[in-house]
């Protein structure tokens, strides 16, 4: 359209030579027409969000929102779509990070940077977002919409507004009208099937036994009851049967062994952009999900701002707690390796075997996997590089088990694990 009235206006410039006028005419008042439907779009409406808990990075993500139309006017016409808040690169990440084969690209393109922008702004991307028709609004009646966002990333997705959106009669003009509706949702690492797994490893003695599990009681579990002995703690006095038998009677418990896996994250990177921890927290995540935890105890260990170990299974917390936190992991560029092994060892004693996902197969890395057999914990060891995964990993301190050491090559997860 504002190709053909720039051409309509330069060739009817001489109304006596050509009727090109009569075009350049006709098309501006097509062109006013639209902007000026644009600019009367005066309609006042507002939204609400029904937003699940969480979501999953690159699974669709449908929830519903309630348009409320507050005009005396029938509304027609109307879309919706969502207002993220997106992040652009900054000029350190832009200059200090390099794009993933961009040394085969010619030297014209390496210099003046453009592949690596848009490669930069398509790993800045959050989300992708439809847009969703909203059905005719009566006045002042309300409408539900049911909106749908793809999460492609990680961690907290902010919905910073609704854009409400109408077309001109002619399909020329688009008229927005902005809804400030913030909203956060946290969005987990994306998760991938693994086949059935048994995790090795026997039952240990647990100091604080049922108590740490449910964060109650003793750390004993109830065994019997039987007759009050001098030096019987008060606390275990059974009451009932006391009023019952007319002589103290006291519960007896006997200590609680339980099976206890330490999930080992490795983080340490030098880079805060690490596609390597993108995919180590994703195979973290499916472990997490995956392993049953009603008669076991899980741990998550990593190292972040400070070392944390984080512990789920038999009513302390949900596996949904180990993913809200596995999303909020961030690389660790300022800490040694060696804070990882120092964790690990305080709570060696405890453990019935170890899942370590690493970023290298390094001799630090190796050093760890080495002390954990040195204690003679059954160690499952998951390298995720970006490597050809065809080439064999030295097995290191893995040489008695090797089927317990794999190598899982970055965009090929899924294809590895299923073969675990």
């Amino acid at each position: 359209m504002l190709g053909g009235l720039v051409a309509s206006a330069v060739v009817g410039l001489d109304t006596h030579q050509t009727l090109a006028y009569q075009a350049f005419t006709f098309l501006l008042a097509l062109v006013l027409t639209s902007i000026a439907c644009g600019v009367l779009f005066r309609a006042r409406l507002t939204a609400h969000r029904k937003l699940p808990k969480f979501g999953t990075a690159e699974e669709p993500l449908s929830y519903r929102i309630l348009i409320k139309n507050k005009t005396q006017k029938r509304q027609l016409g109307l879309y919706l779509r969502e207002n993220l808040v997106e992040s652009r690169p900054t000029f350190e990440e832009f200059s200090g990070m390099r794009e993933p084969g961009e040394k085969k690209r010619n030297p014209f393109d390496r210099g003046v940077g453009y592949h690596r922008w848009l490669w930069f702004l398509r790993r800045k991307q959050v989300a992708r977002v439809d847009q969703q028709s909203i059905p005719d609004l009566p006045p002042g009646g309300e409408q539900e919409v049911h909106a749908r966002v793809v999460p492609l990333r990680r961690g907290r997705l902010t919905l910073r507004g609704l854009e409400i959106v109408r077309t001109d009669p002619f399909g020329l003009w688009n008229s927005y009208k902005k809804i400030p509706v913030p909203q956060t949702l946290l969005v987990l690492p994306k998760r991938y099937p693994l086949p059935p797994i048994s995790l090795p490893g026997t039952r240990k003695y647990q100091p604080g036994g049922v108590a740490l599990a449910s964060s109650v009681g003793d750390s004993e579990e109830f065994l019997s009851l039987r007759d009050y002995r001098p030096g019987d703690p008060l606390r275990r006095i059974h009451w009932r049967s006391w009023a019952k038998m007319g002589e103290p009677i006291v519960k007896e418990y006997q200590d609680e062994f339980f099976v206890r896996h330490a999930l080992i994250l490795d983080t340490f990177q030098e880079t805060d952009q690490s596609e390597l921890l993108e995919e180590a927290l994703s195979v973290a995540a499916s472990f997490a999900y995956t392993i049953q935890t009603q008669e076991s105890l899980l741990d998550l260990m990593f190292v972040g701002t400070e070392a944390y170990c984080f512990t789920s299974g038999r009513g302390i917390a949900h596996v949904d707690r180990i993913l809200e936190i596995l999303a909020s992991v961030r690389v660790c560029t300022d800490k040694p390796f060696s804070t990882l092994p120092a964790l690990v060892m305080e709570r060696a004693s405890m453990l019935s075997g170890c899942v370590c996902v690493l970023l290298s197969w390094d001799e630090e890395r190796q050093k760890l996997i080495h002390l954990l057999n040195a204690l003679h914990l059954p160690v499952l060891v998951l390298v995720i590089t970006d490597d050809d995964a065809s080439q064999a990993l030295d097995p290191g301190p893995m040489k008695s088990e090797p089927e317990n050491l794999h190598r899982l090559q970055v965009g090929k997860i899924k294809e590895g694990l299923t073969r675990l």
